[in-house]
């Protein structure tokens, strides 16, 4: 059942699949163990899908039509990558799942599809980048991927799996060994971030290990990280239900950090759901107005936020994106801009498939005017915090300095911008912009 819920998930064409997993499962009626591989089939589906793509373009002629195609994408993911579930498996689960989806002649044409993929795989890396599959044990017996000695970036979309042209902008900023690090990096789930209070790390760390856990110090003093598969656990815990261990990435929290609020002041968080920052902003002492457009989202920044005791500081304000912003003036703007969320790809991997130029003109025509309104409400002498998720500088550095320039007064105080670590230990294991501007 997880095997076919995860194909009705994928060929949905949903943009975040991710998603798609607990509604799904729900309606499929599954238990906590079906769901969690129904999440780790789709999820490496994604993460790994040009690979996938390129595997399956060797292995068969012409091109499967995009339902029997998502059905071999998803077995091949169990092949190379899911090891806890045997080949024999993984081939008759598909096989039966395609005659039943898409008839009997079908499922004969997998079943020779994926057994042409067991001769293909070999054991252990070679270290040749046409054979070798990057993050498993398994190299294929033909060479497959594109050559990096002439197409370094298709290469690394085929093994990687990050569209070229992404990796590109990346190399063309930081040199080919970062960006090919940083894609190598959202190959994987990344651990959960946790914000406790910092006097509080060490016992509330004891506490998570008490409930199941296995909690690592980050560097940052308000973070704790868990293996992703310890959700559950934490979610269950004393220390998450009396809002002393908040699931936030380092990232967010740095960007929540620089808004300097302080108590007593009167902040605007313009993007607030689903209230990861608006929390900081309330536990630094501020008066909140937290808004958004989606009635769903707030509703999980009101659970969040009645949870974490702040009810009575933050107003909570439904707003339609071509609307003002809400009357000010305000000591601090922080704007969570809407991105492409290329600094998460880890977490959300099914963003690496929406960016392209349309995705970029869509954020242009949404981010540009969300900067505009935030600024004409922030009080004189007060500050103006814009944050993304994304690695892009048109999202970042470069829609800052246009700004500047369009803007005469207004300065930039500080901004940061963080990249995934190389191991979780060193440093945030997300990455994103954030940058202050001062009003004059």
């Amino acid at each position: 059942m997880p095997r076919l819920t995860a194909w009705q998930v994928l060929r949905s064409g949903s943009d975040s699949p991710l998603r798609e997993v607990r509604p799904a499962a729900q309606r499929a009626g599954l238990d906590a163990r079906d769901t969690g591989l129904l999440r780790r089939l789709v999820g490496t589906e994604v993460r790994r899908r040009a690979t996938l793509r390129a595997i399956l373009a060797h292995l068969t002629r012409g091109k499967p039509n995009p339902d029997l195609a998502c059905h071999l994408r998803l077995a091949l993911a169990q092949l190379f990558f899911l090891d806890r579930i045997p080949d024999h498996a993984a081939v008759n689960e598909t096989v039966g799942a395609v005659a039943r989806t898409l008839g009997l002649s079908k499922g004969q044409y997998a079943n020779g599809v994926l057994r042409s993929a067991l001769r293909l795989r070999q054991e252990g890396h070679v270290n040749l980048p046409r054979h070798d599959v990057v993050g498993s044990a398994w190299r294929l017996k033909e060479p497959v991927f594109r050559d990096p000695a002439e197409h370094a970036y298709l290469w690394a979309e085929d093994a990687l799996s990050v569209p070229a042209k992404l990796v590109k902008g990346w190399a063309d900023r930081w040199g080919d060994e970062e960006a090919f690090r940083v894609a190598h990096a959202f190959l994987r789930e990344p651990m959960l971030s946790v914000r406790v209070p910092a006097a509080l790390r060490d016992s509330v760390a004891v506490e998570l290990r008490e409930a199941g856990c296995s909690p690592a110090l980050a560097l940052h003093e308000r973070v704790l990280l868990l293996p992703s598969g310890e959700t559950g656990a934490l979610l269950s815990s004393t220390p998450f239900l009396d809002g002393r261990a908040v699931v936030q990435g380092e990232t967010a929290l740095r960007a929540a950090e620089l808004v300097r609020a302080a108590p007593g002041e009167v902040v605007l968080d313009l993007c607030a759901a689903p209230g990861g920052k608006t929390a900081v902003l309330a536990e630094a002492g501020a008066k909140v107005t937290a808004c958004d457009i989606s009635e769903t989202r707030l509703a999980l920044l009101r659970e969040g936020i009645e949870r974490l005791g702040h009810s009575d500081s933050v107003e909570v304000l439904l707003r339609d994106p071509d609307e003002p912003a809400p009357d000010g003036p305000f000591d601090a703007v922080l704007v969570d801009a809407p991105c492409s969320n290329t600094g998460v790809l880890g977490a959300r991997p099914g963003a690496r498939w929406r960016w392209g130029p349309s995705s970029k003109r869509s954020l242009e025509e949404l981010q540009a005017p969300l900067l505009e309104r935030a600024a004409q409400v922030v009080r004189p002498g007060g500050r103006l915090i814009w944050s993304t998720c994304s690695l892009e500088p048109g999202e970042n550095e470069q829609r800052i300095a246009h700004f500047l320039a369009s803007h005469e007064g207004w300065s930039l105080d500080e901004e940061q911008l963080a990249r995934p670590a190389n191991r979780d230990s060193e440093g945030p294991v997300d990455g994103g912009y954030a940058a202050r501007l001062l009003a004059p």
